[in-house]
This record gives C-alpha cells, structure tokens and sequence, in this order.
C-alpha cells in the first residue's frame, strides 16, 4: 500500500491509497484489462471522497459489503450454507456499525415492523442452523417487508440516471416499478 509523507515525518495513508491496494488484492491483474482495472479505481476513489463517515461508519460499510459478497457468493455457490451465514452474520454486523446499536435495534424492533424482522432474523437462524435455501427465502420475504418503504425513493432515484431512467421507462417494464413505486409504508 503507498502512503505519503505527512508534515510531521509521519506516514499518512490516504483513502484512495486504500481502493486501490483492495482493488489490487481482489481483482488480479492478469484476469482484468488495465482499463477495466483503472475505471474501478477511479469509481472508488470518488465514492470515498464523496462520502464523509466516522471510522465505525467506514467499519460498518466494509463490513455491510463483505456481508452482501459472501451473501452473492454464497448464493452462486449453490447456497452454500458457510458462505451465507457469514454473510448473514457480516451484514447484521455492518448495519449496526453505520448506524448505530440503538438505531438499529429502534429500525428492526418497531411495532409495525415486527413481522418483517421475524422473518428477517429467523431467515438468519435457520440458515444458520444449515438450511440454507429455506433461510433466504425468508431473508429475502423479510427484506422486502423491512425495506419497502424505501423502493419508492430509489426508484425515482434510479429514474433520474440517463441510461438506467430510460430501461425503466419501457412499456413492459413500467408497469412493474410503477407498482413498486406507489409504496405508501412508512419507513
């Protein structure tokens, strides 16, 4: 990893010396072109520039990553009940991180929330108990019910951006985020 020289004598490592050291150890650079490789780079070094976090926050979000990787990995390896509790365990970790102890349990223990977090956590459990294919499906029923009222507000985001906006805007396909769209649940 590079770093540069602070004022002080110190070493000083800056956020976008760390993209590019993650990018370099996940992504080989014999299996990705150069240009793919540096387009990847560039994405990331703008995001963590973007994004002001606490340190628990940043915690948070590579640990909500690496949930949401082993959670796609695991699923792709035939529902792979190691990979997905991990996921399981690395997600429910991270989103306590970025938001906070409090917040989290407030978000997931709320009266009108209780059916979707039951769902949600006992998706959990029973993936951790080694039924995986049963445990997503719940996860994924319980999801959806936790974060409904969030598909409204990405939806009109995801309308905005060029290339995306005008997929979503196709006869057949509106119909759908139309449906999904119109959610009047409160968050």
């Amino acid at each position: 990893m590079t770093s540069r020289e602070g004022g002080g004598g110190e070493e000083e490592v800056f956020p976008e010396d760390v993209a590019v050291a993650a990018v370099a150890a996940v992504i080989p650079a014999h299996r990705a072109a150069p240009k793919q490789l540096s387009v990847i780079i560039v994405l990331i070094v703008i995001v963590v520039r973007m994004i002001s976090l606490t340190d628990s926050q940043k915690i948070g979000m590579g640990l909500t990553g690496f949930g949401v990787f082993f959670l796609f990995f695991g699923m792709i390896l035939f529902f792979d009940k190691a990979l997905l509790a991990i996921g399981n365990i690395l997600f429910v970790a991270g989103l306590a991180f970025v938001i906070g102890l409090e917040r989290t349990f407030r978000f997931f223990f709320q009266k009108h929330k209780i059916k979707a977090t039951s769902f949600f956590l006992g998706g959990v459990f029973v993936v951790l108990i080694g039924w995986p294919i049963v445990g997503v499906v719940l996860e994924v029923y319980g999801f959806f019910l936790l974060f409904r009222g969030f598909f409204p507000v990405v939806v009109g985001f995801i309308r905005r951006i060029p290339v995306l906006g005008s997929i979503l805007n196709l006869p057949f396909i509106s119909s759908y985020v139309d449906k999904a769209g119109e959610s009047n649940t409160m968050v």
